[in-house]
C-alpha cells in the first residue's frame, strides 16, 4: 500500500484521472469518469476512489511561499511559509513562518518579547504535537482565508 503522506492534494488527483480517462479513450478503451478514478485509487494503492479521496482531503498541503494564518503561543498571526521540511516517515513536518506583524508571546503587562520568525513542528492537520500549559496547540496553521 501507498505511503499517504505523499498523496497529492485531491484537486491534483482529479485531474490525474482526467488525464487517465482521455489517454485511455485517446487509445480506444473507452471509460467512464468514475472509472478513471477507481483506477487512479487502485494505482496508488488505494481500495477505491473514496478511501484515497478522504485520505488526501484530510491533509493540509502547504508549499514555501504559502500566506497563511493561524495561533502562536495563543496569538494571532497572518505570514509567509519561509521554510518547510518533512521530518522523519513524513507524519510530522517543520515549518518556518515569518510574521506579517510581530507576535508578543508574553501574556504580562509589565513587558513583551515579540517574535517575528518562528519555527515549529505540525501534523497533517496543521496543528503542532506540543501544548501550551492550557492544552492548546503551540502552533495551529491554516490556509489564509480570502475575507
Amino acid at each position: 500500500m501507498m505511503n499517504t503522506q505523499n498523496l497529492a492534494p485531491l484537486s491534483e488527483l482529479k485531474t490525474q484521472a482526467k488525464r487517465l480517462r482521455k489517454q485511455l479513450n485517446d487509445s480506444g478503451h473507452e471509460i467512464t469518469h468514475s472509472k478513471s478514478l477507481e483506477l487512479l485509487a487502485q494505482q496508488h494503492g488505494m481500495r477505491d476512489w473514496n478511501t484515497m479521496a478522504a485520505k488526501a482531503g484530510n491533509k493540509l498541503h502547504l508549499r514555501i511561499g504559502d500566506r497563511v494564518q493561524g495561533r502562536y503561543l495563543g496569538q494571532k498571526y497572518v505570514a509567509t511559509i519561509r521554510g518547510l521540511s518533512v521530518l522523519g516517515d513524513g507524519e510530522i513536518r517543520c515549518i518556518t513562518l515569518h510574521f506579517d506583524d510581530p507576535v508578543d508571546v508574553v501574556k504580562f503587562d509589565s513587558f513583551s518579547a515579540l517574535r517575528q520568525r518562528v519555527s515549529g513542528r505540525i501534523g497533517w492537520d496543521g496543528r503542532s504535537v506540543q501544548k501550551t500549559s492550557d492544552g492548546v496547540p503551540q502552533l495551529i496553521v491554516e490556509p489564509l482565508s480570502a475575507t
